[in-house]
């Protein structure tokens, strides 16, 4: 049994102020493999956050090339550890180690950052104003589950890049992997007080963190519910909040799109990662005429998938990340058959095969319609509801209905009715033909989806304050930046 029964705070591994641990549960195969400290409390937060904030003068003073390099060996330090970060995820949430996107994913985000305030003009000049773009200060960073690494990475490295100092929680289902983030922040040489990792449960460590009168900016990722709540505690003290939260992503196709290609991209991106990635295009919207042509695509792409170890090379699909997980997917796919789903593919229970582990049997009803619940609800697992529409206009309808806009998805073969379309629907992100994103661009929601964006330039400023200095015109050039 492996043990994760230390924070770390100010550039240090302390014991935490309690002595309660939690036993962590492979996904696969539901045995104990690891314990946890769950005794953090509000003392160890007044701790990480007194170091940051005791940090931050210094750090935010530091020069762009200081940061450059820093960023420069975090990468170095995570490259290194590629590998056996796989297999931690494979263990602790059940990624399979073929997706490799999680853990190489994260190395891209830290390059761009670096390279995107080496360029970043963070002082400007307007008539006889300087406007200077600062470090906002003391960052609580609260990550989710189903992209464990990667998400934590993108909150610190913005955070650093921009000269905030920060406390990281990671969820309580993937704490492991914020241990591992913080051994490769300590490997690099992060000065103390600049990075600091507490473990413990979100209704005490996360609510503290939110409420704490020196936390300067609150990012968190995770359920709309758990969102609303950080924002609520974070208005106590007026701290800026960026909220990455739920979504009900619809991809529509027109009727000159291709429903072969259409079909196999909803299954390979909407049931990656198990289904359980908020961006997941899990309605799939199709003219009523052209419904039982997609239906066969669908069936044959799951039948290509191969449900497994997440260890094992071969496998592309692993199981839910624990139990509630599975029994929440299950309820729903139970739902969707009572409220009159025509069940295609899968259904209720365990993949054929397995005795043990939380392996949810992909699955996609057909004949849904807006007011049934799982055209509603997240399920975060790997189920798919067909939803047949009339018009286009009744399709935009459909896609808008919907207290999330964090993605969407429109297939068409004519290039100006697919953008036309797509600025039709109200969500942060739209891919067009199964196009991929890139981490240059901004990573966020409308409405219940969240608050503020991550990634690229609009992520960095999330982490920025503004500031005008008047009076300087002339010289302006010449006054040292940051």
């Amino acid at each position: 049994m492996k043990q994760f029964h230390h924070l770390y705070i100010d550039g240090k591994w302390v014991e935490p102020s309690g002595e309660e641990t939690r036993t962590l549960i492979d996904p696969t195969s539901e045995e104990p493999w690891a314990t946890v400290t769950s005794g953090a409390g509000g003392d160890d937060v007044d701790r990480a956050v007194a170091a940051a904030k005791h940090a931050f003068p210094s750090f935010s003073t530091s020069s762009i090339d200081e940061r450059v390099a820093l960023i420069d060996r975090i990468i170095a330090a995570y490259e290194r550890r590629d590998a056996e970060l796989s297999q931690l995820i494979a263990q602790e949430v059940g990624v399979p180690v073929s997706f490799k996107a999680q853990v190489t994913g994260p190395a891209g985000h830290m390059k761009v950052a670096r390279d995107l305030i080496a360029a970043y003009a963070f002082d400007q000049q307007l008539a006889d104003t300087i406007v200077r773009r600062e470090p906002i200060g003391v960052c609580a960073l609260i990550s989710p589950w189903n992209w464990p690494i990667q998400t934590s990475v993108i909150k610190v490295i913005y955070g650093i890049a921009a000269g905030c100092t920060m406390v990281l929680k990671p969820s309580d289902a993937s704490p492991a992997s914020g241990v591992a983030l913080a051994e490769v922040m300590d490997e690099a040489g992060v000065p103390p007080g600049v990075f600091n990792l507490v473990i413990g449960r979100g209704s005490v460590v996360g609510e503290a963190l939110s409420s704490h009168p020196d936390v300067d900016m609150v990012s968190f990722t995770g359920s709309t519910v758990a969102g609303a709540r950080v924002g609520q505690s974070a208005a106590q003290t007026v701290k800026r909040v960026c909220l990455e939260l739920g979504g009900k992503s619809a991809n529509i196709v027109l009727t000159d799109g291709d429903l072969e290609k259409a079909a196999r991209w909803n299954i390979q991106r909407g049931f990656s990662n198990t289904g359980q990635s908020c961006h997941s295009p899990s309605r799939l919207l199709v003219h009523e005429s052209q419904v039982e042509d997609i239906l066969p695509f669908l069936e044959d792409e799951i039948a290509r998938m191969r449900v497994g170890d997440p260890r094992d090379p071969a496998t592309t699909h692993g199981p839910l990340v624990h139990a509630q997980q599975f029994k929440s997917v299950q309820n729903h796919i139970d739902v969707g058959l009572e409220e009159g789903g025509r069940l295609v593919v899968g259904g209720p229970g365990r993949v054929d095969g397995f005795d043990r582990g939380f392996f949810c049997r992909p699955t996609v009803l057909a004949d849904v319609t807006p007011e049934m619940t799982l055209a509603k609800e997240e399920i975060f697992g790997p189920v798919l509801v067909v939803m047949p529409y009339q018009s286009e206009a009744e399709a935009l309808d459909i896609a808008n209905d919907s207290i999330f806009g964090l993605g969407g998805y429109v297939f068409s073969e004519d290039r100006r009715r697919g953008y036309e379309f797509a600025c039709g629907l109200r969500a942060g992100r739209i891919s067009f033909n199964g196009a991929n994103t890139n981490s240059l661009t901004p990573m966020g929601g409308y409405k219940q989806s969240g608050i503020g964006r991550s990634m690229g330039v609009f992520g960095l400023e999330e982490y920025l304050e503004v500031k005008s200095i008047y009076g300087f015109d002339e010289e302006a050039h010449a006054l040292p930046s940051l």
